[in-house]
């Protein structure tokens, strides 16, 4: 990238308690459709046996398993924690993960009615197996991967995105959350980004791989190392980040570009150069960053939607985040958490 002039972030006061707790209140009932790769992770629970005869490996007696719901099936939870009615739109296979995936959002009342059922492939799942035994502490100590990066075929494409079309007039946000695996190809994203303008539709990308090619969307959010790779570089300093979101924003024609820096907080890239760094609000011990991104765009979404501002709506992301990496796991944040974090950190 070219060198430009640095830019520095403008001095912004937070906003206070009680501004953010009723922004958080308007969450209430805002249609979200989340579109994206949706994904069953799977933890295998095992309690140490012994060392197998047959290779120098453990044996684990199986004490139980569970499905949690991550990649874009972790945002539409999320919307429904915090209050919002979640719409789950992506393709799935027709196996047990799909199940428990549809039963895991079942329980949060989220709408299944647009996960398309592909029979060629199957649901995206990441089994993590799980080992502990009555005085060591449990951990991960594999973990199998089950993916298909086949392109999806014509009549699954035209079948997903005739029900999204149908949606869109009815909701107030749409997420494109985009893992890189199938869900979200070029011909349905640009017909749905063009749709949602008309409509006046708030939109946002969390796209881990690809993010330059949806152009025209809204709102952007990443990492700051998946905004690095966006442009093959490496950031050597805060001019070189700053550099890559403005150039980030302005590529994609949005109105905002959220990037999430793990202990330096977030930055947030607006229109007419203006940037507004938000520092993290809690910095006890980090868990698990697992599904931090999700909550945070399901956090901005619903705040986007809700008509707050971009600022604010940053403000609430970084706060709901900073609960989800203190659980273990893919998580999702309440109303009720978000609520009581703002209380506890905030004047």
């Amino acid at each position: 990238m070219e060198r430009q002039t640095a830019i520095y972030p403008m001095v912004i006061k937070l906003e206070n308690k009680n501004t953010l707790i009723d922004s958080v209140k308007k969450f209430k009932g805002k249609r979200i459709l989340v579109l994206g790769d949706m994904i069953a992770d799977v933890y295998l629970d095992g309690r140490i046996s012994r060392i197998s005869r047959e290779a120098p490996v453990l044996v684990l007696e199986h004490i139980g398993d569970r499905v949690v719901a991550g990649g874009a099936a972790n945002v539409v939870n999320n919307v429904a924690t915090l209050g919002g009615s979640s719409i789950a739109a992506g393709i799935v296979g027709d196996d047990n993960a799909a199940m428990g995936l549809k039963q895991i959002l079942d329980k949060n009342h989220a709408d299944t009615s647009h996960l398309i059922i592909d029979k060629s492939r199957p649901t995206t799942s990441k089994t993590r197996v799980i080992a502990g035994g009555r005085e060591t502490v449990s951990q991960q100590i594999v973990r199998v991967d089950r993916e298909s990066h086949e392109p999806l075929e014509d009549s699954i494409k035209k079948h997903l995105l005739s029900g999204i079309m149908e949606a869109l007039p009815s909701i107030d946000g749409l997420v494109l959350s985009d893992y890189g695996i199938a869900a979200v190809p070029d011909d349905i994203s640009g017909a749905i980004i063009s749709e949602c303008k008309k409509l006046g539709v708030v939109t946002i990308v969390d796209s881990r791989y690809s993010v330059r090619r949806f152009n025209g969307i809204d709102y952007v959010k990443q990492n700051d190392s998946e905004l690095a790779a966006a442009y093959e570089t490496k950031f050597k300093s805060e001019d070189d980040l700053r550099e890559a979101g403005q150039k980030l924003l302005h590529d994609l024609d949005a109105k905002g570009v959220l990037i999430t820096r793990g202990e330096k907080g977030m930055t947030l890239f607006e229109r007419d150069d203006v940037i507004r760094d938000i520092p993290v609000s809690d910095k006890s011990e980090v868990y698990d960053v697992s599904g931090a991104g999700d909550t945070c765009v399901a956090t901005m979404i619903l705040s986007l939607a809700a008509g707050i501002s971009p600022a604010i709506s940053a403000e609430l992301s970084n706060l709901a985040s900073g609960i989800a990496v203190r659980k273990q796991g893919t998580a999702t944040v309440s109303t009720h958490e978000l609520i009581a974090t703002i209380e506890k950190f905030v004047k």
